[in-house]
């Protein structure tokens, strides 16, 4: 089954991975971000866990573009989404975490628009339970609907749920402060 119900598991894998991801990128000033449908308690997802690594300098991004070459991630480039850096797992390395649990890795600038959205879209699912259960339930309808298949369902979810993000996320800025820049 593409959507899985809510797992408690997945914070402990975002943890893990965040474990991983805070020691290569020792020594520079980022946060690391749960994003996504799994950092969403109670919310049915794809089992794959969304990670924003936030970064505040333009000049910090080669370096960490550097450390994640180095244990084994390859930049995508932005993937038509302006603001957010898309890096994959190759098979240069090996890891017990990063290779078993399955994970999309972004990297974004703390003023990113593509990063707000995110964490406005998380946290007001994070608060509503209206609006989670209809998120799910919308997400349901387009699993069953694309048969299951990834392709189809990211397809379908693009036009089916983006009025409903949209309307969220528009919601959420009105109450939202601008994620601003965090001690380092």
């Amino acid at each position: 089954m593409l959507i899985a119900e809510y797992s408690a598991a997945w914070v402990n894998h975002f943890e893990q991975i965040r474990e991983k991801l805070s020691g290569i990128l020792t020594g520079l000033c980022v946060k690391i971000e749960h994003i996504g449908s799994t950092a969403v308690p109670g919310l049915a997802a794809k089992p794959i866990i969304d990670i924003d690594v936030v970064y505040y300098e333009a000049a910090d991004f080669e370096h960490i573009k550097k450390n994640l070459d180095y244990y084994g991630y390859d930049h995508n480039g932005n993937q038509g989404v302006a603001g957010r850096d898309v890096f994959k797992r190759i098979g240069k390395t090996q890891d017990d975490v990063l290779d078993k649990i399955p994970h999309h890795l972004y990297v974004c600038r703390y003023d990113s628009p593509e990063l707000h959205r995110h964490i406005l879209f998380r946290d007001y699912l994070r608060k509503h339970e209206t609006a989670r259960e209809f998120y799910q339930n919308l997400k349901y309808e387009i699993a069953r609907e694309a048969n299951d298949d990834r392709k189809r369902y990211a397809a379908s979810k693009e036009l089916k749920a983006r009025s409903f993000i949209k309307h969220i996320i528009d919601l959420s800025s009105r109450d939202q402060a601008e994620f601003g820049k965090i001690g380092c």
